[in-house]
């Protein structure tokens, strides 16, 4: 393990959970019944306890996409060519795609990691080239990468992490691309999870019946080929995982480290975030988990995780949407939590108020 991946994990702290009451008392000051605002108090709640900050305002917002490929579509697991993830980076970067919608609309910068894309893409602007290898093997033949590999991908989302602190980011988003990486994602949740392959399963880009059932004989053989283990995270992204799965891990890890707050996208995203709490489980306190994918395995993983999406809109797409629609989410909630005014500020008299 790297002084850098070492460094990061240590600097994960607990979060004070004094000052979660702090922040709790405030909110029941507010002029409302207590709880009446539902899980924007929460959020509120869990804004202030992640950043420390009892005075939080939300500042620069990022999310980043972290591209990569996958030896294993080679087995007919996914509906679309791997040429795909290539393409859509390209998207990306020109603005075309429905995260650069979404991100503009919430205001947050789209910032594009080739982490692993099999072909090599010029340098262009937005691009962050931080390419660890062509893609990765074939999972359901061997490991997908070498360890040493695997450890690259998580520092380079640490690196990005430090890369969104700097620039002043107060709420960062992960986003993916690369086409089939649910089948290594499903992997991931099955092993951390404990759950039967057929349960974590889904249909990702829109396969038929008989490809799913070829999905499902694929991931088994490469948890079976592999053996990986839930003691050992690092191995285990290195047996069955992605490149974009180790990024989004490492950029969890390097948020956590930096008490940034860090929205969770979908199964891809959850998947990384069953590696990064593996590495320390304390990261699950700084996550958001951001909507219920379509994807079945994500939802076994958060209830493994002990949390409950902030959404549910039927998205599979990806790329950090629905981390990204989460980000109004948590800006209205810490805008509540600093411009609601309290009973006493009001002169309103709450419900301990003794009548006059």
């Amino acid at each position: 393990m790297s002084s850098v991946l070492e460094t990061t994990l240590g600097q994960i702290q607990p979060l004070d959970a004094q000052l979660a009451e702090q922040a709790q008392h405030h909110l029941d000051r507010l002029t409302k019944p207590p709880g009446s605002l539902g899980r924007l108090e929460e959020l509120a709640r869990r804004y202030v306890t992640i950043t420390g900050q009892t005075l939080p305002r939300i500042g620069g917002k990022a999310v980043v996409v972290f591209a990569a490929d996958h030896g294993v579509t080679a087995e007919g697991v996914s509906a679309y060519p791997q040429e795909v993830t290539a393409q859509m980076v390209l998207n990306f970067l020109h603005g075309g795609a429905a995260i650069n919608a979404l991100a503009r609309q919430a205001g947050a910068a789209v910032h594009v990691v080739d982490i692993g894309v099999a072909s090599e893409l010029p340098a262009l602007p937005g691009l962050t080239i931080r390419n660890v290898r062509r893609g990765t093997a074939n999972i359901a033949k061997g490991p997908a990468m070498s360890r040493d590999e695997a450890q690259q991908a998580l520092e380079v989302g640490i690196d990005m992490a430090a890369r969104c602190h700097r620039d002043g980011a107060s709420l960062v988003a992960t986003g993916d691309m690369g086409i089939g990486n649910t089948t290594p994602s499903s992997a991931l949740v099955a092993l951390f999870t404990g759950a039967s392959v057929a349960n974590v399963t889904g249909y990702g880009t829109g396969i038929d019946a008989a490809t799913h059932t070829h999905k499902v004989a694929m991931i088994e053989a490469a948890l079976r080929v592999n053996a990986p283990r839930a003691d050992d995270p690092l191995g285990a992204l290195a047996a069955v995982g992605g490149l974009e799965i180790g990024g989004i891990a490492g950029l969890i890890l390097g948020c956590a480290s930096r008490r940034l707050p860090v929205l969770v996208d979908g199964h891809i995203a959850t998947a990384a975030a069953l590696v990064a709490a593996a590495f320390n489980p304390l990261v699950k306190d700084y996550m958001i988990a951001s909507h219920a994918s379509v994807e079945v395995g994500q939802h076994i993983a958060w209830q493994f995780m002990g949390q409950a999406p902030l959404m549910d809109l039927q998205l599979r797409l990806g790329e950090g949407t629905g981390a990204v629609l989460a980000m109004h989410l948590v800006e209205s909630a810490v805008r509540m939590y600093t411009d609601m005014a309290t009973f006493d500020q009001a002169g309103v008299a709450d419900r301990d108020t003794p009548a006059s």
